[in-house]
């Protein structure tokens, strides 16, 4: 059996199912980063670990618990995929700073400090007033750095995520979103916060949501690979991933759970307008995780040569999880 290319995902929000898991298969994927809560609390994230683990029994042929880089150079061997748990949110740890090392222990690698709003520990990307890391999102992040839980500031705020940057003494990822310049959604980054974060060590993962693509659904893949490559100059190609932030066969529902969660009674549309109500259609070149390899040609078509696509499509998630997940 030749060994598949290395492929990773630095996040996907799935309705997960067999057909899923048989695509992210049929795609090549040694590794995805997966969404397990949003505003869910310690007990509920548990819940959904224990759901996952029934996935890792059922569909054992397919997917397995990521918890090093090793795993992923094991699941490229195998032709089978690391899972990796994140959290979109610091809900589950609640306001106990112990719960950072048992969720990394029960397999957590990525957490960010916020979803949109403020929160303990920073405020994110929807709220007027930027306050930057709290006194608690210093000591929680002291903690994540002690035990390998990865500060992710994907959906926070400029000052927070620059101070972020500043305070975490290893390198943070912004897991999913794409230059501001490129396209000014608020969930995308600015170029002082992307230089900031490659000259650190940190990793972005561009995401194809395409509420953060520049022409929506209709983005074509000349355009987004015309962006990976011009931040890759502005950041340097070794802080540059994919990441996809895939939301495949969810109900549009679960948009206002994401963007409400339990705290408003109002609905979130987001990014300012009801027109945003409900999941976008994915561009044609990027449907599902069998689509992947196309981002991998449209690279080459913008001139980007084979060691730098490499890096890209998985090469360079690869270092940083080899760097990131085990104990400082």
């Amino acid at each position: 059996m030749s060994e598949q290319k290395l492929f990773i995902d630095g996040l996907q929000y799935n309705s997960w199912s067999e057909e899923i898991f048989n695509q992210i298969h049929e795609g090549g994927l040694s590794a995805v980063h997966v969404t397990i809560s949003y505003h869910e609390d310690f007990q509920e994230t548990v819940q959904n670990i224990i759901d996952w683990n029934r996935h890792f029994i059922k569909y054992s042929d397919l997917i397995f618990l990521g918890r090093t880089a090793e795993d992923v150079r094991k699941a490229q061997r195998e032709s089978r995929t690391a899972i990796f748990f994140g959290f979109q949110n610091c809900s589950p740890i609640e306001d106990d700073i112990g719960l950072v090392e048992i969720l990394h222990t029960l397999g957590a690698r990525f957490m960010q400090l916020t979803y949109n709003n403020q929160s303990l520990l920073a405020t994110g990307c929807y709220e007027k007033k930027d306050s930057g890391i709290t006194r608690m999102g210093k000591q929680v992040i002291n903690e994540m750095n002690r035990v390998g839980l990865v500060v992710d500031m994907s959906h926070s705020a400029e000052r927070s995520t620059l101070e972020a940057i500043e305070v975490s003494e290893r390198p943070i990822a912004i897991t999913h979103a794409n230059p501001s310049l490129w396209h000014p959604a608020l969930r995308n980054k600015s170029s002082e916060v992307l230089r900031a974060l490659g000259s650190s060590g940190g990793m972005v993962g561009f995401s194809i949501y395409p509420h953060h693509l520049k022409d929506g659904s209709k983005c074509t893949i000349e355009s987004f690979c015309g962006m990976i490559a011009d931040t890759a100059e502005l950041v340097g190609i070794e802080s540059i991933g994919i990441g996809s932030d895939l939301c495949q066969n969810q109900p549009d529902s679960v948009v206002e759970w994401m963007r409400n969660g339990t705290w408003s009674n109002d609905l979130d549309f987001g990014e300012g307008s009801a027109s945003f109500a409900g999941f976008p259609e994915q561009p044609s070149w990027f449907k599902d995780n069998r689509d992947f390899s196309n981002i991998e040609s449209g690279l080459k078509s913008v001139g980007m040569n084979s060691n730098n696509i490499e890096a890209v499509m998985g090469a360079n998630w690869l270092r940083f999880f080899e760097s990131s997940f085990g104990p400082a």
